[in-house]
């Protein structure tokens, strides 16, 4: 983590602590979470499907964390006029009432891919922009984020981070191992401090059963002639004591309809191939 820099950054407000110093501190408390091509994918689509979301420490999977994501999440505007790529993102929590979270990019694509007379000067994340959530009891919608000096958090990219943190909770759907750091690499973070805890590594599942049932199926008294596909959307799902709480659930696309029974056609078909 000695190697993420933060850029300077002329949206920081009256008051502020001193702005790389709080991305430091976040970063040395970081856990780290890495999500493959197919699971950012997913995150970036379900994101866009996304109304509201909280910003609360029990929402996300770690008070502090920073997430990489493979092949990226799009482009942000980093000056008026100028947009830069987001590779990861980081969080921890903000002045008040407020989440940061820190869009970064890679030392590679700052550079161009150009070699650079010193390349060991050049880190691999660079932190270009930082955005600020509020931290509220209730869910904020998407559309209504507060913005920065005029600048309005991209709502692509938030909402994959949101979307991201509820498909984790979703283990038929995502699957998550732990990659552990090389013996030398812990020992050489453990002497500077820092977490040796090693990296969660997050993608699709090849083959899942959708463990959600339509809640009108079987109840409706309705006799079936076709099958037809329920494209993949969030549902308020219940659960804990007496089913009394409520937290976003992503039902993917499947088919509904009895077993043989032909297939409605539509006039357009989305078709995902991993």
């Amino acid at each position: 983590m000695e190697n993420v820099t933060s850029s300077p950054n002329p949206y920081t407000h009256p008051g502020d602590e001193n702005i790389t110093g709080l991305l430091a501190t976040h970063l040395r408390a970081a856990d780290l979470f890495w999500a493959s091509q197919d699971m950012a994918a997913l995150a970036v689509h379900a994101g866009e499907q996304l109304e509201e979301a909280r910003w609360a420490t029990v929402d996300r999977p770690s008070p502090c964390g920073l997430m990489v994501f493979d092949g990226g999440l799009g482009m942000v505007q980093v000056h008026p006029g100028m947009n830069g790529p987001v590779t990861a993102l980081a969080w921890g929590p903000g002045p008040g009432e407020t989440l940061v979270v820190w869009h970064l990019m890679t030392g590679e694509q700052l550079t161009g891919g150009v070699p650079v007379p010193n390349p060991e000067a050049v880190p691999p994340l660079i932190a270009i922009r930082e955005v600020r959530l509020p931290v509220t009891a209730e869910p904020v919608p998407m559309d209504g984020l507060p913005s920065h000096e005029g600048m309005d958090p991209s709502r692509t990219i938030i909402g994959a981070l949101a979307a991201a943190w509820h498909l984790m909770g979703q283990p038929q759907l995502i699957e998550r191992t732990v990659q552990e750091p090389h013996r030398a690499d812990g020992r050489s973070l453990r002497r500077a401090g820092l977490p040796a805890d090693g990296v969660s590594l997050m993608a699709l599942r090849r083959q899942y059963t959708p463990q959600d049932r339509d809640p009108d199926a079987g109840t409706d008294q309705r006799t079936y002639r076709n099958r037809w596909i329920v494209s993949g959307h969030w549902r308020n799902q219940p659960y804990g004591p007496e089913r009394s709480l409520r937290r976003q659930t992503w039902v993917p696309a499947h088919m509904k309809g009895p077993e043989g029974a032909p297939l409605l056609s539509t006039e357009k078909v989305n078709v995902w191939r991993r």
